[in-house]
């Protein structure tokens, strides 16, 4: 017999429907039929008759037709929500569909395995499985280690021995010992009191992540799980499977534990859980609609599961990946930007940076040689009809004598359409390869950090089945990744305050000898005047997000967990820092490639032509006024999804293979501008890359 699971305000009813030719209306009315039944009020209705209602797909949320066979409109045991006309609904109503669902629209299981051992996991992989690339599987080894893991537990409650968490409560409750008879009921317990987050759940992306980083901490066989509950759990991750788990709550130690327990009562079938088939809607029902059974929980299971730092963690992946991605891409953003605004190519020069060999200014510096005016890529707006071309359409004024005189002197060609009185610029141009350079040092000491943190056993107790015993410790407290990602949130906005200071000199037609923001017919149009004022506002309000919450602590559970990481809160505001910075780089991309427009017909570089091609596929100039959010949006979307880094880094690397030499980061105790020079044989002194 077909079986349906409604959603009728806010509760959930399985309905079986006894006839296949029955109509999607009885089945809307065999909800409200129940629904009204289970109400002491009647739901507030004097009879079914007085109901009006419309039946839409949870997946989609697709409207259907009330006259349609349930065997044409419906597959068995899918999810259907029943509106109910002149219901208004509370603006913190959860919908079947939580935010950014349109990303799983085109959901597909995929059909690829990552294996899991606990020791091996990056943080792009971890990424991929929060997009629903890949499903997991456990190693041989990993297997071996978890039942011998299991081992010494069994062994524990066998033998009666008092070890914390398994036979003990927790926290303050930690003396506390809890007879053999309720072990199992000490487990849900933990679970469920534990589960007492506030706010907006998880994206199922980040679900994923949380999931899929908790299964690879289980599988390092130091927690206690059994193989049987583990392998449970990763078939609710394969069949994407993902509980409610509010984003707030976590003090970073003891772990994440609100977060984790909301985790771990989806699995044991209660609270709310998504699937793309479902939606939202009670865990039993969803994990019936996919052929699982709940989890029920063994001694120490629910520990296992609630302990360690994988909200902190996994929400960490999602920021220094992102950030990674904005950091390239700002590098070509502020090239462009750069080419726009005339400026000097001397500052990335390759001997300068040789002088001050951080890793990350030096490839910063290179990566501007690679993009900007050189033999390897010509740029026609650096060329001598620039300046000319420039002050014809833009400043309307005809070039003075001395000027032109200066102009046709010059011998080099990337200098041709400077200042003759030039000698340098603005910091926010000279200095790029210093500021991007310690972004990019930044996330590379964090990704390690967080890369440490991806594959350690963060449980309390641990469990050594090498020694047949369980020792308690304080892997759990959040400290290095929330330090580590407030570095990080303080790194990645200099990236944004810096974009916004580009942004202005492009607006100002002072500085950029452009039209002012941007637009033809200034005052009849404003252009990017508020443009500039929305990154402002993105700048300022990083600010007080950059203050390091790491720095807190509140003491908790009666003084027991006396000191605190609050790293939950370090991630997540990281994570909104780098939306802030990639945000802020969209807007500057937009402006750029409006100012090349003032500068037709002349080309830039072929790397930069492409980048401007690409904003064009998705932006049209500005002509006049219009709504510009979307533009904005359509910017973000291409550095969110590196199609920026996609189309210049073939020419970057291309570059790099022919300046090896120069290309490859120097020891700051072994260098020599001579030999660098030797090295470079490629490249003429003259040149100016």
């Amino acid at each position: 017999m077909p079986r349906y699971t409604v959603h009728v305000r806010g509760e959930w009813l399985a309905v079986p429907c006894p006839e296949a030719q029955l109509t999607v209306g009885w089945l809307g009315r065999e909800a409200v039929r129940r629904y009204i039944k289970n109400k002491p009020d009647n739901g507030g209705f004097a009879s079914i008759d007085d109901v009006h209602f419309l039946v839409r797909r949870c997946k989609g949320l697709g409207l259907l037709d009330n006259e349609d066979p349930l065997e044409v409109a419906l597959e068995d045991n899918e999810f259907v929500e029943v509106v109910i006309e002149g219901d208004a609904m509370s603006p913190d109503f959860i919908p079947s569909q939580p935010e950014g669902v349109y990303l799983y629209s085109k959901y597909r299981e995929p059909e690829k395995y990552i294996a899991l051992d606990g020791d091996s996991l990056t943080t792009e992989d971890l990424v991929n499985l929060g997009k629903g690339r890949y499903k997991i599987k456990l190693t041989p080894t990993a297997e071996k280690r978890v039942q011998k893991s299991r081992e010494v537990i069994d062994s524990i409650i066998k033998e009666k021995t008092v070890v914390y968490g398994i036979t003990t409560g927790f926290g303050k409750f930690a003396r506390t010992v809890i007879p053999i008879n309720k072990l199992q009921e000490l487990q849900v317990n933990l679970v469920r009191s534990h589960s007492s987050g506030v706010g907006k759940p998880l994206i199922p992306e980040r679900c994923r992540m949380l999931l899929a980083l908790r299964i690879n901490v289980l599988a390092k066989g130091y927690s206690g799980i059994s193989l049987e509950t583990l392998k449970q759990v990763i078939e609710m991750f394969n069949a994407s499977c993902l509980p409610y788990v509010p984003e707030k709550g976590t003090v970073g130690a003891s772990g994440d534990l609100a977060p984790l327990s909301h985790l771990a009562l989806g699995l044991i079938g209660e609270g709310k859980m998504w699937s793309p088939k479902s939606g939202w809607a009670d865990a039993k029902y969803v994990l019936e609609a996919h052929g699982l059974k709940p989890v029920i929980l063994k001694p120490k299971e629910g520990l296992a599961l609630i302990n360690g730092t994988q909200m902190i963690t996994s929400l960490g992946c999602e920021a220094v990946e992102r950030a990674s991605a904005i950091a390239r891409q700002a590098d070509i953003v502020a090239a462009l930007t750069l080419e726009v605004l005339k400026g000097t190519t001397k500052a990335f020069d390759t001997d300068i940076h040789a002088l001050r060999p951080h890793r990350g200014q030096i490839e910063v510096a290179f990566r501007f040689r690679s993009l900007l005016d050189s033999d390897h890529h010509p740029s026609e707006i650096a060329g001598l009809g620039m300046f000319i071309g420039v002050t014809c359409l833009v400043m309307g004024f005809v070039e003075t004598i001395s000027n032109m005189i200066c102009l046709l002197s010059s011998t080099s060609s990337t200098e041709s359409h400077r200042f003759c009185d030039r000698v340098q610029d603005a910091y926010t141009l000279r200095c790029c390869p210093q500021v991007h350079g310690v972004v990019n040092d930044t996330i590379a000491f964090v990704k390690n950090i967080i890369t440490t943190e991806l594959n350690s056993a963060t449980d309390n107790p641990m469990v050594f089945a090498s020694r047949g015993e369980t020792i308690s410790g304080g892997n759990f407290h959040g400290e290095y990744p929330a330090k580590a990602l407030d570095y990080l949130a303080i790194g990645i906005h200099e990236l944004a305050a810096i974009s916004e200071r580009r942004i202005e000199r492009l607006c100002n037609p002072s500085l950029s000898e452009l039209p002012a923001f941007l637009v033809a017919e200034g005052g009849l149009n404003s252009g990017f005047m508020i443009a500039h004022c929305t990154a402002a506002a993105l700048v300022s309000e990083n600010k007080a997000l950059c203050h390091p919450s790491s720095v807190d602590s509140l003491s908790t559970s009666a003084a027991t967990e006396d000191h605190v990481s609050m790293g939950g809160w370090a991630a997540r505001k990281a994570l909104r820092v780098i939306e802030h910075v990639e945000q802020v780089l969209a807007i500057e991309l937009l402006a750029a490639c409006q100012g090349i427009e003032f500068l037709r017909p002349l080309k830039t570089t072929t790397p930069l032509e492409k980048v401007y091609d690409l904003v064009r596929s998705v932006v049209r100039p500005w002509i006049k006024d219009r709504f510009m959010a979307p533009d904005i949006e359509a910017a973000h979307r291409l550095l969110l999804e590196q199609k920026v880094w996609e189309v210049a880094s073939p020419y970057i690397e291309k570059y790099r293979m022919e300046h090896i030499p120069e290309s490859r980061p120097l020891s700051p105790t072994a260098f020599s501008l001579q030999s660098l020079r030797k090295k470079s044989t490629k490249i003429p002194e003259s040149e100016d890359l």
